[in-house]
């Protein structure tokens, strides 16, 4: 590929990014304007939207339950996502195929008939509203990113480093502390932080199973723009956004230390 191609490359592949980014763009200046209602390009800058975004009790009380159900989702889909897919790599069973394929249908299938389904069994079981119960089912839709991400470190190991340390006395517990948690850590936090966005940002389950009491944040934007367009929806979406790039740089710089 000579240069006048590469460079031709380079400048669509530069367009096409200023094309995704310009929503998010968008947005972010409207945050900053200074009127009672959403206009582009604002009349004016201000932050008075981030200091009602901050001393509004409801908006932060949503914040900090999704944080919560983040938290506890992130660490339920790790936990499980790590034993399945180790099971996955090292088994030596049948049907791991038909595992792995259960495993990714919540990437299949969409995600409102997902939603009716957790639906259905909270309310039978009388969960709706459950921040737990949430937190589980948000699991279980982050849950084949996990197995992935998880699979994808564990092929990069050699099994041979377990089998010696076996061989020399250790047993799974300590092989697993000091020969495969430090070689597949990159791993586990890039699994860690990506279900964490995943059940931050979730919608459609927390719409169903979020009843009244534990609005999530994203219910919380999706119920103000229903009923009131106003300037702090676009302070609260630049704050997701922000809060995503900010969980993306960590995984980025783990990865390059690790190389390092």
């Amino acid at each position: 590929m000579d240069r006048s191609w590469r460079a031709a490359l380079l400048a669509f592949s530069i367009l096409l990014a200023c094309v995704f980014m310009a929503p998010i763009a968008v947005v972010a200046i409207l945050s900053f304007g200074e009127g009672s209602y959403l206009k582009f390009p604002p009349s004016g800058f201000s932050l008075q939207w981030y200091a009602r975004l901050i001393e509004d009790e409801r908006w932060l009380a949503s914040f900090y339950r999704s944080v919560q159900i983040g938290v506890l989702a992130s660490a339920l889909a790790t936990v499980t996502g790590f034993f399945l897919a180790y099971s996955l790599a090292r088994g030596t069973y049948s049907g791991k195929r038909l595992i792995l394929s259960l495993t990714l249908l919540p990437m299949i299938v969409p995600g409102v008939i997902t939603a009716i389904g957790l639906y259905y069994v909270s309310s039978q079981l009388r969960l709706t509203g459950n921040i737990v119960w949430i937190a589980t089912c948000h699991a279980v839709t982050t849950l084949p990113i996990v197995v992935m991400i998880l699979l994808g470190g564990l092929k990069t190991i050699d099994f041979n480093l377990e089998r010696a340390a076996f061989s020399m006395g250790a047993g799974r517990l300590m092989t697993f502390r000091y020969i495969l948690l430090p070689l597949l850590f990159p791993a586990l936090l890039s699994s860690t932080l990506f279900s964490f966005l995943g059940s931050f940002d979730e919608l459609v389950i927390s719409m169903f199973l979020s009843g009244t009491t534990t609005v999530t944040l994203p219910v919380r934007i999706w119920n103000s723009l229903t009923l009131q367009v106003e300037p702090t929806i676009a302070a609260v979406s630049t704050f997701l956004v922000a809060i995503t790039v900010l969980l993306l740089l960590i995984d980025g710089a783990s990865k390059r230390r690790r190389r390092a």
